[in-house]
């Protein structure tokens, strides 16, 4: 053998490292230290909200997701997995379920079939009308009170102008009116 193939060179320290991590499988692993700064590692659990550069911040399913004010808005969205069965939601059948029962069409049909299984249907079906009814009750309530609090002792027009308008409400015809429909639909109710 010649003398020319002879490697000439030494190993640094950090070479023979890096061999042995490359044989023993830990290719990724550093062969040297870092130095400088290394930002604090905190961490947060499912539902944490904290501040963080100016905004708010949580996680929620395992991701970090920025609070926003638009949140309550996002829920209204159909997302593109269900919640139920992670099954991408078709928008024609799955958007009107989801909208109602947060889930979609297959899985919402197989809950109704699981119902009726069990002869529970009609009852939970008399439940969600109940609801419906007990809730647009309540609007009619919350009109009421807002139409016989209301004051027409001005008003402002486009031009700017305050007017006053004189009449109003008449508040015994407008309460018995609305009492009729309350009862009306108390009267639906099964």
């Amino acid at each position: 053998m010649s003398q020319d193939n002879v490697l000439k060179k030494e190993f640094s320290k950090k070479d023979v490292q890096r061999v042995r991590n490359v044989m023993s499988g830990k290719a990724d692993e550093r062969t040297t230290g870092g130095v400088g700064y290394t930002k604090q590692q905190i961490h947060r659990k499912e539902g944490d909200i904290w501040e963080e550069s100016g905004r708010q911040w949580t996680i929620k399913d395992g991701l970090k997701q920025n609070i926003t004010r638009l949140d309550k808005a996002k829920e209204a969205l159909m997302p593109m997995f269900c919640p139920s069965c992670d099954k991408i939601m078709k928008a024609h059948l799955d958007d009107p379920v989801y909208k109602f029962f947060r889930r979609c069409f297959n899985c919402q049909s197989k809950f109704e079939m699981d119902l009726r299984l069990e002869g529970l249907f009609d009852d939970w079906k008399k439940e969600l009308d109940n609801s419906s009814l007990d809730r647009m009750i309540e609007g009619v309530e919350q009109y009421l009170e807002e139409a016989l609090t209301e004051s027409n002792q001005g008003f402002v027009s486009e031009a700017g102008e305050v007017q006053n308008w004189k009449g109003g409400i008449n508040k015994e015809l407008a309460t018995k009116s609305i009492g009729e429909t309350i009862e009306y639909l108390k009267s639906l109710k099964k």
